[in-house]
């Protein structure tokens, strides 16, 4: 009987060192997730139309997809759409922007500092079970109908997740990590940007993607302050006018975005995780 090769055991050993890639579809494949992720929709899609179709609700209480469309349509070629759009989003950012920038300062001094968490932890707490169509009559009495009522109600929103995520994650950052770092001489500033913020990226960009969803919802909330462009009133307006199939767009048109911009934040997150961790 022959004895195997030298040679034969490497190629055994790189067989199973490497094993030859499975045939099918991969959860981890890039089409194939989205051809997953469109796959609910198009299913609601579906039901919709033959719903409609078959007249199990009138077309006032499920207008067609058709309907729908056709409304996007009337919308875009009067230039009304794209500017509901625009404006909507520019709230959003806006407030989006300066809540959590708020949100990761305080919440950095809290989970950083028993006083501070002791002397404001408390109020702010407090402040965040107020909902969000209570703070409408103070801003309104505060800051009239402009555009500052609707932004500050929009950080407002977004405040809150950065603040309790940031805040908690620095809490539970390895002390050893830390005092490591303090033995290199770093404190302050320097230790906040070089040890612990890196050391809870991915909690900071959780906090983010909850605020920017936030501001989502609090946009409808804000643009009931008086306004009279934004998908908010168009939402409203739809609603007060009987339109339900501008109601049903106004609605897809904020899921949409929603999704879109919580996709951008999402790559943003990623390329972040690979630089600080």
């Amino acid at each position: 009987m022959s004895t195997p090769s030298l040679h034969t055991s490497e190629q055994d050993a790189s067989v199973l060192a490497h094993p030859a890639p499975k045939a099918g579809f991969s959860v981890n494949n890039r089409f194939f997730r989205l051809g997953l992720g469109l796959l609910v929709p198009l299913t609601l899609l579906g039901a919709w139309q033959l719903a409609a179709a078959a007249g199990i609700f009138s077309a006032i209480q499920l207008p067609p997809p058709g309907a729908v469309y056709d409304a996007a349509a009337d919308l875009a070629q009067r230039g009304q759409l794209g500017t509901h759009i625009a404006i909507s989003t520019q709230r959003v950012l806006a407030g989006f922007v300066i809540g959590s920038a708020l949100g990761l300062v305080l919440g950095a001094l809290l989970g950083l500092s028993r006083l501070a968490d002791a002397l404001l932890g408390p109020a702010i707490g407090a402040l965040r079970a107020v909902p969000s169509l209570a703070w409408v009559p103070l801003l309104i009495l505060w800051m009239k109908i402009g555009e500052d009522s609707k932004i500050t109600l929009i950080a407002i929103g977004a405040f809150f997740p950065v603040f309790t995520t940031v805040a908690l994650a620095l809490r539970h950052v390895d002390r050893n990590l830390v005092e490591a770092a303090r033995a290199f001489g770093l404190r302050g500033m320097k230790l906040l940007t070089t040890v612990q913020l890196p050391a809870v990226v991915p909690a900071v960009f959780s906090g983010l993607r909850l605020a920017l969803a936030q501001s989502w919802l609090f946009l409808v909330a804000a643009e009931l302050i008086a306004s009279s462009m934004g998908l908010g009133f168009l939402l409203t307006d739809s609603q007060n006018n009987g339109r339900t199939d501008r109601m049903f767009l106004a609605i897809i048109t904020l899921a949409v975005i929603g999704k879109a911009t919580d996709a951008l934040l999402g790559i943003a997150e990623k390329r972040a995780v690979r630089k600080w961790t």
